[in-house]
């Protein structure tokens, strides 16, 4: 009997292991190989499964449409043998992706609601608009939010293909002509999270956001009118998204660990086939080759289709290279602040009142100041208030210094006041250099700059008795400069294809309002028991909405424009002068911006509804492109997923070949480098442009020809552009052998700008 129980222990521990070994993979097989003895291919994919596995569990997705092939869960021995069949292109382990975490339409032009718009009637563009339909590939949906509310809208197009999904907490019937759809996509999750999906408590096997992220993205891009939207009272008004009358349709795919690949791929592969005409994703992972990378090869299949995708360039800033989503084919999209800030202030015990920011909105401190300290010993942990470090003898009643980063914001004030402390100054370290975040704390609280925060760390240091007083000034608008490149938005240069330059732009994402799901307060910490219908969140992803939607009001205007022409016309009109006339600036150390930080520049949405002059680039260009990496045919197909690929009549000789809206030149051993580009007229027919360029004098640049003659609307020119590095010339900036100009097509309507970024090395 003992050795039964000891053989049924001993299989029962096999077999948990083997669960425990098993991890997502992602397969993608060669479609066009599928034997004629199976009907479809989702019986092919499953055949091919179960000649390694006996259980159908195991089979998580199957991919018809952004993707070939299917995800599920194997051992690595599995996916070995896998790769070793003529009709697998590849075997991947899935990657885990992440969040890119009201004033904006005014800011943007957007608000006025009767009149012409860029030669527009503002009636006749929302008219149409309801017919563009923008998906959004995050944490769900918040349906009842007012944002989502489908008053005077026309019934949903006729040729819409999805649904609204049951689930738990979620009704199909919550779903209307605003938010036509909803769906949610957890396998992915679920293998990851070890069966303990349905234990987690806040989790909801279904549309429904428990997040918050998902929901305020997706009003950013399409939300309804909402008067008397704030948070709290802070940012008051009329809360809309860009595109106030397209539809909503949500797509979850993002859990609280994460968003799965496998999840993701499923989310753009029933998003495509629904009939979406605009994708945006708010997330992103690390950046590596096209055919490894899921979100590049599904935005391949959507933008064929005739389908823009915005996606955010990352939080990672302001280190060099961090970027994220930079395929040609996708909008990758930086942030920048508003014209908009929430003041805060603290009155230091030796008089100098130093400012700040916050969105704090509870009790005061009254008028009496309190001691203030900072990092009792030389404690990193205690520095920056990660939880436990604070000593509560230490901190009570008084006010605490922490420096920014490594754990959330909020969450340090939180730190404070479970210690016993009254306040907390917020002091930005090199990393966000001056950088200003308003958060919605739980306790008084200012953040600051880090040269302001240099010297509070000062003051407390050498004072006898140092004391701080904080108070809160509201919300106060036109601030100048504005826009600013915020310091957290990723930068280039890009490091998969240098030839490209990346972010494309940027966009609000900087303390923006928009609608909240009401399952969470706004600093979204468990101990956070206030309910609120909208919060203010920065982050890339929230840059990324405002593109998505802008998109869709240019795709209302022109549905014949290709999202290659649709994003030309973005970048070409973006501008790169804030409110003040002076070059926009980075957060990060105060100084001029460049393109690898703000890309084109600013968006500038009524500019964009006209941009006189288009680069569009059919999918045979992105083929070429693709050629031009030196990937094998294999490579190629697994991004473009046509048979017979071939790279032998179509390649470029360099990725910088590709008719970008934007140059970005790395001579590396050469001395010359010469691109040819292709314009198509979308202005008035006899429009006539003349080149202009500004660069480094260390750059000779010559444009031929250097006019242009559009005898008739939608008539394509061609010119060449020699770029020459002049020897023994100075680059602006010799550490990293970067420097930066611009080419101009202009004439009394347009200016049709291209930044160009020159490289003398690789990264």
């Amino acid at each position: 009997m003992a050795s039964v129980v000891w053989l049924f222990s001993f299989w029962f521990a096999c077999l948990s292991l083997s669960v425990m070994a098993k991890r997502t993979y992602i397969v993608q097989m060669n479609h066009h190989q599928k034997p004629l003895s199976f009907a479809t291919h989702d019986d092919w994919y499953s055949a091919s499964l179960q000649s390694l596995s006996s259980s159908s569990d195991d089979l998580l997705y199957t991919y018809s449409t952004a993707y070939h092939g299917f995800a599920a869960a194997l051992v690595p021995e599995q996916a070995e043998a896998l790769r070793k069949s003529e009709s697998v292109l590849g075997v991947y382990e899935e990657e885990v992706y992440n969040l890119h975490t009201t004033r904006s339409p005014e800011f943007l032009g957007l608000d006025h609601e009767l009149g012409m718009w860029a030669g527009h009637p503002m009636q006749n563009l929302n008219v149409a608009s309801q017919d563009v339909i923008i998906g959004v590939l995050d944490t769900g949906v918040w349906p009842e939010s007012r944002s989502f509310d489908d008053s005077g809208m026309t019934r949903v197009p006729a040729r819409w293909r999805g649904k609204c999904e049951e689930g738990l907490d979620f009704k199909a019937s919550v779903c209307n002509k605003k938010l036509i759809g909803a769906r949610s996509f957890s396998k992915g999750y679920r293998m990851a999270s070890s069966g303990n999906f349905i234990t987690k408590s806040k989790e909801k096997e279904s549309p429904r956001d428990v997040d918050g992220h998902g929901t305020h993205t997706a009003s950013t891009a399409a939300g309804a009118h909402v008067s008397n939207a704030s948070l709290l009272g802070y940012a008051s008004g009329t809360a809309r998204g860009m595109a106030t009358l397209a539809r909503v349709a949500a797509y979850k795919v993002c859990w609280s660990t994460g968003c799965f690949g496998s999840d993701i791929l499923a989310g753009m592969d029933r998003a495509i086939v629904d009939g979406v005409d605009v994708l945006s994703l708010s997330l992103g992972g690390g950046s590596g080759a096209y055919y490894r990378d899921t979100i590049a090869i599904g935005a391949f299949t959507a933008m064929e289709m005739g389908i823009f995708v915005s996606c955010s360039a990352g939080n990672s800033g302001p280190s060099k290279a961090s970027l994220a989503n930079v395929a040609p084919w996708i909008m990758t999209v930086g942030a920048g602040t508003l014209d908009r800030d929430f003041p805060a202030y603290a009155l230091l015990g030796n008089g100098e009142r130093i400012a700040g920011v916050s969105l704090y909105s509870g009790r005061g401190m009254g008028k009496e100041p309190v001691s203030l300290v900072y990092s009792k010993g030389n404690s990193s942990a205690s520095n920056l208030c990660l939880p436990g470090s604070l000593e509560p003898a230490y901190v009570r009643g008084k006010v605490v210094v922490c420096d920014r980063g490594i754990n959330a914001r909020v969450e340090k004030g939180w730190v404070v006041r479970d210690a016993g402390g009254v306040g907390m100054i917020l002091a930005n370290t090199a990393m966000s250099g001056e950088e200003l975040v308003a958060d919605s704390h739980l306790l008084p609280a200012v953040a600051v700059g880090k040269k302001t925060g240099d010297v509070l760390r000062a003051y407390v240091k050498s004072a006898a008795n140092p004391t701080a007083l904080l108070s809160f000034g509201g919300t106060v608008l036109n601030v100048r400069p504005s826009p600013v490149v915020a310091a957290f938005s990723s930068r280039g240069p890009n490091l998969v294809t240098p030839q490209i330059l990346k972010p494309d732009l940027i966009g609000p994402g900087v303390n923006i309002l928009a609608a909240w799901s009401e399952a969470l307060g706004p600093t979204g910490l468990e101990k956070d028991t206030r309910k609120t219908q909208f919060n203010i969140m920065s982050g890339t992803s929230m840059s990324c909405p405002h593109i998505s939607g802008v998109a869709a009001l240019i795709k209302a205007a022109h549905p014949d424009w290709s999202p290659s022409a649709v994003k030309s016309a973005l970048m070409t009109t973006a501008y790169t002068r804030d409110n003040t006339k002076s070059p926009l600036r980075d957060a990060a150390d105060g100084g001029f911006s460049t393109p690898f930080a703000h890309g084109s520049g600013h968006v500038n949405p009524q500019k964009a509804l006209s941009p006189g002059l288009l680069y569009d680039i059919s999918p045979q260009g992105y083929v070429a492109f693709l050629c031009s990496l030196g990937y094998s045919a294999e490579q190629v197909q697994a991004v473009v997923k046509r048979p017979n690929v071939t790279c032998s009549s179509a390649m470029f000789t360099d990725p910088g070949q590709l008719n970008y809206p934007s140059f970005s030149v790395l001579f590396g051993s050469k001395r010359v480098v010469r691109y040819t580009r292709e314009l198509t007229n979308v202005g008035a027919a006899g429009s006539v442009y003349n080149a202009t360029v500004a660069g480094p004098p260390s750059v000779g640049v010559t444009v031929r020809p250097a006019t242009l003659v559009f005898k008739s609307v939608g008539e394509k020119k061609r010119y060449t552009v020699t770029f020459v590095a002049k020897k023994g010339g100075k680059v602006q900036n010799r550490t990293s052998r970067n420097a930066f100009g611009s080419i101009v097509w202009s004439n009394a309507q347009h200016q049709v700008k291209s930044p160009v970024a020159y490289a003398w090395t690789q990264l």
